[in-house]
């Protein structure tokens, strides 16, 4: 092979490198349910930005205070590149002269969600917007529940042996520890800087949730039974109750094949100050012919709490039936 031939060779050679090679196999290194998005500064400060926060940063659900969905960034595609391609959720959007609407996973690092919505005008963009923003959303969710999981692993878990009398495994950071551990209740707890999150798990007949059909009064009925027992405030007479000021927001959906009562509202301390946040997830378990009751509540009554509601599902949703 002559030398020119070999220079030419070479060269392909990289050329096919370097068109193969990615960087998903790098971390993504973004905070919690924080989303970059690449667009103009026109669109964003027009109807296009009115539409994106409008969507993902309306307030969520079952908080005491007010909070985003998601922490939104914006970023001109002119200074796009570098550590920002590193984010964990990306929405790109952009005028072309298609109208288009594309997902890709792992695209820069893993893991990854890259959204790119294009359109000839703003009309167009908006459009897609109004007709794609459910699904960016849950996939959005899913990443951060599964990301919160990741690192819980990493910094460590609570004996999973602990869990074995209720019949599942669940994955619960070394960072909680035992308020109370009986036979039939459990209830893990952890200090933050602005107060603490707790976790409960105990059994349930299905006659307890089912009875008379009416699920969500069920439901708050055996809260508050549960609260009157194990949950109580530093003076006497006080227990903790769902908060009756707030409709609690309630869903039926399904985990491992198994049928899930989703309920989110507030509590409060019966004859005190305190309130805070919960989620609970009531797990029909037929072959036990009862309900496992997973919940999270939260009391930080000075700081946020949405990205600790995020961590508490996390945790319950990493629950897998023996």
């Amino acid at each position: 092979m002559s030398g020119a031939k070999q220079i030419l060779y070479f060269v392909f050679i990289l050329c096919i490198i370097g068109c193969n090679s990615d960087n998903s196999s790098d971390s993504s290194d973004s905070n919690i349910n924080e989303i970059s998005i690449i667009i103009d500064d026109v669109l964003w400060n027009g109807d296009v930005g009115d539409s994106l926060r409008k969507k993902l940063a309306a307030p969520v659900e079952g908080l005491t205070q007010e909070e985003p969905l998601f922490t939104l960034n914006q970023y001109n595609e002119k200074v796009f590149g570098g550590k920002l391609t590193k984010g964990r959720n990306i929405i790109v959007i952009d005028k072309d002269t298609i109208n288009s609407f594309t997902e890709k996973t792992n695209r820069y690092c893993r893991p990854q969600n890259v959204f790119t919505i294009r359109g000839k005008n703003a009309q167009e963009i908006l459009f897609l917007i109004e007709i794609h923003a459910d699904e960016i959303i849950r996939a959005i969710k899913e990443t951060e529940v599964n990301e919160n999981q990741q690192r819980n692993i990493k910094s460590g878990l609570v004996n999973h042996g602990v869990f074995e009398k209720f019949g599942v495994c669940i994955n619960v950071p070394s960072t909680y520890t035992y308020a109370i551990n009986n036979n039939d209740f459990l209830w893990l707890k952890k200090d933050t800087p602005g107060g603490n999150t707790s976790l409960l798990l105990y059994r349930v007949p299905c006659n307890v949730i089912e009875r008379d059909k009416t699920i969500l009064n069920n439901i708050i009925k055996m809260r508050d039974s549960v609260g009157a027992r194990y949950i109580h405030g530093q003076d006497d007479n006080t227990f903790m109750v769902t908060e009756e000021a707030y409709s609690p927001y309630f869903f039926t959906t399904s985990y491992h094949n198994k049928m899930v009562f989703e309920t989110r509202g507030n509590w409060e301390m019966k004859n005190d100050f305190m309130n805070g946040p919960f989620i609970n997830y009531a797990v029909r378990d037929d072959k036990n012919n009862s309900y496992l009751v997973i919940e999270g509540f939260i009391y930080s009554p000075s700081s946020p709490k949405r990205d600790l509601i995020v961590e508490l599902e996390s945790i319950i949703r990493s629950a897998e039936f023996l």
